[in-house]
């Protein structure tokens, strides 16, 4: 089958591309790099099955070949990124899924939309099930993310039920694994390059705060499942193994041998305070549920970045609970 996928160079863009390359589909890859990295799909580009095209989805798009599916993952999905650039997640939120959505309808392909978790907000409800409508600032610092995030999904389901498009909707929880920015403000890549560099990791709060971390492979197999089946209402994709983040900043502490210590700051404003899917949903619609440890996750991601460390920006930590 022929794929058109936005946010193709991002993180978990470019791991989607990986594996149906794998299995033998065509794919015409969108990405404006403006978070996305050419790196990510450079060994993909003398692949004759897989065309990049640079270009920004809010505007309107133009492919002339034939199309069976379309992902719309393009989003400036770390709060670092988003919180410079509100405008831009509006958009990739509104306009560029309502293009993605135009696309779908023309080509008559089936598509679907990587939503999110924050879509729950601070959450009053734990686990957090697909039915629970969250809790949310529509006007705080993080809402240009989430009510990006929470349009789309109206938006996805107006074309479901208007155009009879085959859509999915997948709410993704935290996940994390190799070709992630060391500098986006997440609390994996953060905590790890500290450690690297030897300096304190940074917990804001008193570090309650839980979060469960998802491998990327783990996510791609869901999202894959996912597309195939005909449930257009949104699916939880995460792991329900749960921990605090300081819980999680001892894990990280354990695996290196310098003396790192933690450093409190201040909570950010509308941060979760809890946060693990329940993914009853996904087991039961797709068969799906994660196989990766975090250990056996983490012994990938930061030999990845120990191995590419000197070619990553320094690390933000302005909200590395995330």
């Amino acid at each position: 089958m022929r794929y058109v996928i936005s946010g193709a160079a991002g993180f978990i863009g470019s791991h989607v591309c990986d594996r149906l390359i794998e299995k033998g589909h065509e794919m015409i890859a969108l990405d404006n790099l403006i978070t996305g990295h050419r790196s990510n799909i450079e060994h993909l580009l003398s692949n004759s099955r897989f065309r990049f095209i640079e270009c920004n989805v809010c505007a309107p798009l133009d492919i002339p070949d034939s199309v069976d599916r379309v992902f719309h993952l393009a989003s400036l999905a770390s709060p670092v990124e988003y919180l410079q650039h509100p405008i831009e997640t509006l958009e990739s939120g509104s306009t560029g899924t309502r293009n993605m959505l135009d696309l779908a309808v023309r080509k008559n392909a089936r598509f679907l939309l990587t939503s999110t978790s924050e879509c729950y907000g601070d959450p009053l409800e734990h686990p957090q099930s697909e039915t629970y409508w969250g809790n949310v600032n529509p006007v705080g610092l993080r809402s240009c993310y989430d009510e990006s995030k929470r349009y789309a999904e109206a938006l996805v389901m107006a074309y479901h039920r208007v155009h009879n498009l085959r859509t999915n909707i997948a709410r993704i929880f935290n996940t994390y694994g190799p070709r992630m920015a060391l500098n986006d403000g997440r609390v994996v890549p953060a905590f790890i390059d500290q450690s690297l560099k030897g300096a304190n990791l940074t917990v804001f709060g008193d570090g309650s705060q839980t979060r469960s971390f998802c491998f990327v492979s783990d996510l791609v197999r869901g999202l894959l499942l996912l597309s195939e089946s005909d449930e257009a209402y949104p699916v939880n994709l995460g792991n329900p193994v749960e921990m605090s983040i300081l819980e999680f900043a001892n894990e990280i502490r354990a695996r290196f041998h310098n003396s790192i210590g933690i450093e409190f700051k201040p909570l950010p404003s509308d941060d979760p305070k809890l946060r693990r899917p329940d993914i009853a949903k996904a087991k039961r619609l797709l068969g799906w549920e994660p196989e990766v440890s975090l250990p056996e996750g983490l012994t990938i991601t930061i030999d990845y970045f120990r191995r590419n460390q000197d070619a990553q920006p320094v690390a933000s930590v302005s909200e590395s609970t995330r």
